[in-house]
This record gives C-alpha cells, structure tokens and sequence, in this order.
C-alpha cells in the first residue's frame, strides 16, 4: 500500500480526507499549508531535510496528493503530473524504443494524437484494437508487446473492458496493463484490484469535480524498476 499502513482498513470516505494528511508538529494544524517555495534549506552537513530538493523533483504539497491518490487506488505509489495528458506521456516514455502497445478503438482523442503524431515518429510501435474482443487483444500481441492500454468506460463511445481478462492476457505475454480511470474515478473502479499494474487520472475531471484546477497522475502496484523510469519522467521531464 502507500504510505498509509492502514489504508486497506479505512474506507474510502476515510482516505479521501485523511490520506497524505499529517497534522503540523510544530502547530497541530490539521490542513497542510501551501509550499511555494521553489527550493529548500541544506542542514549543516549538507543534506536536505525529508528528500526536499527542488520542487520538480519534489515538494510537501505533491507528496501529500501522491500519497492520496495511491491510497484510493489501493497502489503502492503515485506520481502527480501538471495535466491528464503529462501523465499519460510519462508512461509511453518509459518504454524503449520500437516497444509496441496494444491501444484501444475507442480511447480519449488526446491519447490517441499523443501516440500517433508524437511517439509514433520516435520509434514506439502501436496496434489498435476493438478491446471489448478479447481474441482480438491476443491477436495483437507480439514478442515486443510491453503494455496494454485500458480506456473503459472509453471516451466518447462508453465501450466497456474486461479489465481483469485483459490483464490477463497482457500478464501471459509479459507487458504491463495500463488503466485510464479517468471516468470512473476510484469510487467507481478500482483498476489494481482486477490485475491492473498502472493507473493514470486526469485530475481535472471527476477528483477535481469543479473544473478549476488541471492535473494527472499515475498510480502504481508496485515501486518497482518500472514505475521508477515514470517518476525520472517527472523529475527530469517537469
């Protein structure tokens, strides 16, 4: 789990308030103030305190999202992006060259141009797919599949996906299956709990609920060596 030891006892309700959340050990303050400070303060010895560095590479006010968002989604991590379409991108980036995806027919028209007009060019190999036929998924793999890309309920046909089968299928081949949660948001779905590996959000929509912020995270089953190629994404992508 995340950082929250006890998020697999709290409900929901729960996590959404108190997740990331630690009272101010010099004030008590239950609400965590904004940290705008683009750099921080070496100790005498040089180090920084808690990891803060830079704020690209990370800050108190990000942590505290990251570690709520990985609390709702039942993952081990998160990392939080400046839009839906950052995060996205930190994902296919963390591929190799000439990997292939397998991508739905029906998916956000963002992620689609994404994968087209820019990775395609830089080498990374894509098949499109009807998802909701699954022998069509397993038609689609190849020796050089490294992730399957779930969009269920997809943008703008609704077309639903087997999440669980088709993690499946993507975990039998060896490549990771990627949820867009976008619209269900974690009270609707929980992508990690059907065999999912990787979730992303555009934080704008359903978690932001107002459309008066914009942002994206990925969450991850695991802290591994996959995941750690996302976060260099962040951290030296911006």
């Amino acid at each position: 789990m995340s950082e929250h030891s006890s998020a697999a006892t709290e409900h929901m309700e729960t996590l959404a308030v108190h997740a990331g959340r630690r009272p101010d050990p010099a004030t008590g303050a239950v609400m965590p103030p904004i940290h705008l400070s683009t750099t921080f303060e070496r100790a005498a010895d040089g180090s920084y305190t808690d990891g803060y560095v830079y704020t690209r590479s990370e800050n108190p006010n990000r942590r505290a999202l990251e570690e709520c968002l990985a609390a709702l989604e039942g993952g081990e991590t998160s990392a939080a992006f400046g839009s839906g379409m950052a995060a996205i991108a930190a994902i296919f980036q963390a591929l190799g060259t000439r990997d292939h995806v397998i991508f739905p027919d029906d998916v956000y028209f963002g992620t689609s141009r994404l994968l087209r007009e820019v990775l395609g060019p830089w080498e990374l190999d894509y098949s499109v797919v009807d998802m909701t036929d699954l022998d069509a998924v397993r038609a689609a793999l190849r020796p050089q599949t490294r992730l399957v890309w779930v969009e269920t309920p997809s943008n703008p046909l609704l077309k639903i996906t087997d999440i669980a089968a088709v993690a499946e299928i993507a975990h039998a081949a060896g490549a990771r299956c990627a949820v867009d949660n976008t619209w269900p948001s974690p009270a609707g779905q929980q992508p990690l709990a059907l065999g999912a590996d990787l979730i992303m959000h555009a934080t704008t929509k359903y978690l932001g609920g107002h459309s008066d912020l914009l942002g994206g995270a990925v969450v991850s089953r695991e802290n591994d060596a996959f995941f750690q190629r996302i976060r260099l994404v962040q951290t030296v992508g911006g």
